[in-house]
């Protein structure tokens, strides 16, 4: 007589598992999907962004914009903002960063990612791509067209005559 007690009470707690396991199969790509798409989101349209300054203005006017080789065959693009002045895009491979340029006091280009998340440095002779919330690099050795003509020209003074 316990068996048939005994086996129903097993049926019933497989078919209990069975549909527990199934709802959550199905909850979890909904989950990753709404999460998903709220990244994308959030890397599609930062917030508004604040009108620049006439400092950022002029500065945004001294980036060298374009492509720049770096090391490990990786490169670096930068835009100007289509939808507000005086800020920046910067794509490296799939990320892509809405940039504040700031010009440093000594004489260095600051492309400040408006999210935190990246510093891109350019120097007279090459750029840098920061990781802020890690302090690491990203890239380094990134070398515009124009940045190469100044390491040449610099070399060239060098060289005794």
């Amino acid at each position: 007589m316990r068996t048939p007690l005994i086996r129903a009470a097993c049926i019933a707690s497989s078919a209990l598992l069975a549909l527990s396991l199934a709802h959550a199969a199905e909850n979890k790509p909904v989950k990753k999907k709404k999460r998903a798409a709220a990244a994308a989101a959030a890397v599609a349209a930062p917030a508004a962004l604040a009108a620049a300054t006439p400092e950022q203005l002029q500065a945004a006017e001294n980036v060298l914009y374009g492509t720049s080789d770096c090391e490990f065959k990786q490169s670096v693009d930068l835009a100007m903002n289509a939808t507000t002045p005086g800020y920046v895009d910067l794509k490296f491979g799939k990320k892509n960063y809405v940039m504040k340029p700031v010009l440093s006091t000594t004489g260095a280009m600051r492309l400040e990612d408006v999210r935190g998340e990246a510093l891109y440095l350019q120097i007279a002779n090459k750029s840098m791509l920061m990781n802020v919330k890690t302090g690491q690099r990203m890239v380094d050795e990134c070398v515009h067209e124009k940045q190469r003509e100044a390491a040449q020209a610099l070399k060239a003074a060098a060289t005794p005559q």
